[in-house]
């Protein structure tokens, strides 16, 4: 089981009431104001020390007058979340310092970034108060700390909240069906923590469009609560579930997409068109599956289809990362992508994808499609 974030005004409204006259006298002298706009934030990154932005603009004025950020709704629900959010698998995942998970969370917040993904496995463990609830099958040794039991969602997301000092959380992922644990248990447990609120919404992470529907079924059988979204994988070489499968879910029962790995762990980035350098993740000796794949043969018929949208790349004035993920953010039903980034040139550069988005006429996703070869077969076409 996964948490994401939202930092929407509600949320900020709520968690600063309680803390504004609670402020530790060795911290920054913020205004209650600035302090207000940070706070949901703040609280992921308490551990790292005092969260202190550069600039002080709240996110309306933020998003209107430099970033063009733009917020969808999650799925059919009302939660409005930005369609670029941060993945925190990089930022807390112990592979970089705290001082630049500070820096990172930063320059997200001031380009209008309002999700934030965590889960207790991107941080090892390491640091707690980011740890928001267990992640299934990394929960713990113990049957009880594993799965989507109606035991462990309720104890796992009361001890998260404990740790993370927070009311509620915004969305609450369960992470892969548990095919030990009914269906029926699955969608109680979730209702319950929303109804207890513990949660505002649940999601599904890795599931496929048969087990999604099975929960959306007990759920309108029942009278308990479906789920809003799913997370998945989807970038430019994975598109099947994203195009054609959620789509129709998304068109009959509301379900939206939050995707993550629009670089495809880097493979996308053009870091790895003549090899795999010293200093990349894929030189890592616990990412050696990631090595394989970059230099077997299919990999080397990625490269080649990346050097070819080259031109398309310099005619947008862009790069190739921003490229994949204005792309990505395109597909209907896509809520919002999220980003990985272990320094903030590469943030920022990614953030960027947001101009590129306006640029993406059909006849340019048309030109992409030809070039990649693999748009899967639909019956519709939901690509606007």
């Amino acid at each position: 089981m996964q948490v994401s974030i939202a930092c929407t005004d509600h949320n900020l409204k709520a968690r600063n009431n309680e803390e504004r006259h609670k402020q530790n006298s060795s911290s920054p002298k913020l205004g209650n104001g600035a302090r207000a706009k940070f706070r949901t934030v703040a609280i992921i990154a308490r551990s790292l020390g005092h969260f202190i932005p550069q600039n002080h603009m709240s996110l309306k004025e933020s998003t209107a007058k430099q970033t063009g950020m733009k917020y969808r709704n999650l799925g059919k629900s009302g939660l409005r979340v930005s369609c670029l959010g941060l993945g925190t698998w990089v930022t807390f995942g112990g592979q970089i310092s705290d001082e630049v998970a500070e820096e990172l969370m930063t320059i997200a917040y001031e380009h209008g970034v309002n999700l934030f993904d965590t889960a207790e496995v991107y941080a090892a463990g390491k640091r707690s108060s980011l740890v928001i609830t267990t992640k299934l099958y990394w929960g713990g040794k113990a049957e009880t700390e594993r799965g989507l039991s109606r035991k462990h969602i309720i104890e796992g997301l009361k001890a998260s909240l404990q740790r993370m000092q927070l009311e509620y959380v915004d969305v609450v992922f369960a992470n892969r069906p548990d095919t030990n644990t009914p269906m029926e248990e699955i969608v109680r447990a979730m209702t319950y923590v929303i109804n207890q609120g513990m949660a505002m919404y649940w999601g599904t992470s890795r599931w496929s469009a048969m087990e999604i529907m099975e929960a959306y079924s007990v759920a309108r059988q029942f009278n308990l609560i479906p789920p809003v979204c799913e997370q998945a994988e989807y970038h430019i070489f994975q598109r099947e579930k994203i195009e054609v499968q959620l789509p129709e879910l998304y068109h009959k029962i509301g379900i939206g997409a939050m995707t993550w790995s629009p670089l495809a762990c880097g493979i996308i980035s053009g870091k790895y068109d003549i090899g795999v350098p010293d200093s990349s993740r894929a030189s890592l000796k616990c990412y050696q599956w990631l090595k394989d794949k970059i230099i077997s043969e299919e990999g080397r018929r990625q490269q080649a289809k990346l050097k070819d949208l080259t031109p398309i790349v310099e005619r947008l004035s862009c790069t190739l990362p921003q490229l994949a993920i204005a792309w990505c953010l395109r597909t209907e039903g896509v809520s919002s992508v999220l980003l990985g980034a272990s320094n903030a040139q590469q943030l920022t550069e990614n953030l960027g994808a947001i101009q590129v988005l306006s640029k993406l006429t059909t006849q340019t996703v048309t030109e992409i499609d030809n070039i990649l070869g693999n748009k899967p077969y639909s019956k519709k076409d939901y690509r606007s």
